[in-house]
């Protein structure tokens, strides 16, 4: 998985926007908030990140292949190393949850102008 793979699968969803940040990272947003990343370039690369639900959240860190994503772990984050150790159809399941969970968290009306 690289970002552009990334764009692909994302970048359709309403009120998606993407961005370099941190030098390294591509940064993905709904309505400017965070939920999901991927490492471009670096000691990192090609490491994903992305926000779970709070009880999902001891049971993905804790599955190979998953950590408590850095900085991020205290707001329900983890991180893979390697994208491809999982089916690709679970994690585009992953990364819609995540984008539904910050969009969930977003004013009423901002949620209501991104209607699917």
């Amino acid at each position: 998985m690289d970002g552009n793979g990334l764009r692909e699968w994302v970048g359709g969803w309403p009120g998606v926007e993407s961005s370099i940040k941190w030098e390294n990272d591509l940064v993905f947003t709904v309505a400017g908030k965070m939920f999901c990343v991927i490492c471009d370039q670096g000691p990192g690369a090609g490491s994903l990140s992305f926000k779970v639900e709070d009880e999902r959240f001891l049971e993905l860190s804790g599955r190979p292949g998953f950590v408590p994503a850095p900085y991020l772990a205290r707001a329900h984050w983890v991180q893979m190393a390697d994208a491809s150790r999982i089916p690709a159809k679970e994690l585009k399941s992953l990364l819609r949850r995540s984008y539904e969970l910050v969009r969930a968290k977003l004013p009423k009306k901002t949620q209501r102008d991104l209607a699917d």
